[in-house]
């Protein structure tokens, strides 16, 4: 399989889909916090907030929106406190062998803006794509990052509150037609993700449903996610909806995906 992904991505036909198990390696903080801090904006204990909503993020963030009319200063606190200036992406190994495999497409549900920093850092061109204007922007030879859930430039793009997630579920905004057409010519690789994430499930079982309806299932490009826990109920899952579990055993997450990125570009250099 390592070989299989090295020759595709080698031949710009893979695209890389990234979650937050990524910006995890950087120290992000996790949602638990960002609950915490909705809870102290809105004068709540954060145990007993938390126990309201059920430990659900969507649920809270939608409440803390109908209560302050706007997510902004939770946007605003979030955006700081992701770009610590303590965080240098120039020592994360994942963002720099992520660069190397030079994808030509690149979809991340992060809000952060670490995979363009780290762009930055090492002088490689991209178009950030937030929404059906930006596509317009596209140019060949650059590498289209696209957020999926939304960027912390546009409020109105983000994907935190429970609105907005069933609205994301419509799987028909412009983005979606995009991802659409680009997974009919394309390997997907998915890094960085569990499989808690409804989101993701669903846009996988679209996918699928998009070749089966076709009948030229026959001819779909190989897509494939990089797990760090087995499980074998979602695996087989997984595999009915063509995409194809590689599983690490490794018990450190970071270190496992880091291996992984690193043996796809070792076999693409032999």
């Amino acid at each position: 399989m390592i070989q299989e992904l090295a020759k595709a991505i080698k031949n710009k036909q893979a695209i890389l889909f990234v979650g937050s198990g990524v910006s995890k390696n950087l120290g992000l903080p996790v949602y638990s916090e960002l609950m915490n801090q909705m809870a102290a904006n809105l004068g709540y204990d954060p145990e007993q907030f938390k126990s309201w909503g059920n430990n659900d993020f969507l649920i809270m963030a939608e409440y803390y929106y109908h209560q302050k009319g706007t997510l902004g200063s939770l946007r605003s606190w979030m955006d700081r406190l992701w770009h610590h200036k303590d965080i240098n992406v120039g020592e994360s190994e994942i963002y720099k062998l992520i660069i190397d495999l030079d994808f030509p497409i690149i979809y991340t549900t992060n809000f952060d803006r670490w995979l363009e920093n780290a762009f930055d850092y090492y002088k490689k061109e991209y178009t950030k794509i937030t929404n059906v204007a930006d596509i317009a922007r596209i140019k060949m030879n650059k590498t289209q990052i696209i957020k999926f859930h939304g960027d912390f430039h546009d409020d109105s793009s983000l994907v935190l509150t429970e609105s907005s997630f069933f609205q994301r579920l419509d799987f028909e905004s412009p983005l979606d037609i995009k991802l659409r057409s680009d997974s009919l010519e394309k390997s997907i690789i998915f890094i960085g993700y569990s499989l808690s994430d409804i989101n993701i499930r669903y846009m996988l079982y679209k996918l699928h449903r998009q070749w089966k309806d076709s009948n030229f299932e026959h001819i779909r490009p190989k897509s494939y996610i990089f797990l760090v826990e087995p499980n074998p109920i979602k695996e087989r899952l997984l595999k009915e909806r063509g995409i194809i579990p590689i599983v690490s055993h490794n018990e450190h997450p970071g270190k496992a995906l880091t291996d992984f990125l690193r043996s796809i570009k070792n076999h693409m250099s032999n």
